[in-house]
């Protein structure tokens, strides 16, 4: 059943990890998990220190070319009467520098306590959301 968009937004915030997808340069799709905090209308994620072979990262690039973005979080169980999901479709921009990214940065380490000791660096993805929609195998 579709669930209303105050309840999947309440679903989408209080998720721990989103999956992003980007479209590269030729066309495919890009999907990639992320930590992520919720203010208002924004969602951001951040480039954090965990191991990465390079700091120039795909999804990056895609933004920057092209910035449409959706983001899912979702919930399975075996019990699938306790399945739901929400996708947030939007247009992001990437912030290396100011407010925003220090606003960011707030937004995360507030919700993450891994990144209280080691608050993520940046460059941060900024989505401005357009649409939210969701999906619940029932109302609870």
């Amino acid at each position: 059943m579709r669930i209303d968009r105050a309840a999947a937004v309440d679903r989408f915030a209080g998720a721990r990890v989103a999956r992003l997808a980007t479209m590269s340069a030729a066309g495919q799709p890009h999907v990639v998990p992320v930590t992520f905090a919720v203010h208002d209308n924004v969602v951001v994620s951040a480039v954090d220190d965990k191991p990465k072979s390079t700091r120039r990262l795909q999804r990056l690039e895609n933004i920057r070319r092209d910035p449409r973005v959706a983001l899912l979080v979702d919930e399975y169980d075996e019990d699938w009467s306790n399945l739901w999901w929400v996708r947030a479709d939007g247009h992001a921009q990437v912030i290396d520098a100011g407010s925003e990214l220090a606003a960011s940065v707030a937004w995360l380490t507030d919700k993450y306590e891994q990144y209280r000791d080691r608050p993520p660096r940046g460059p941060v993805v900024w989505v401005e959301v357009d649409t939210v929609t969701g999906w619940a195998a029932s109302g609870s």
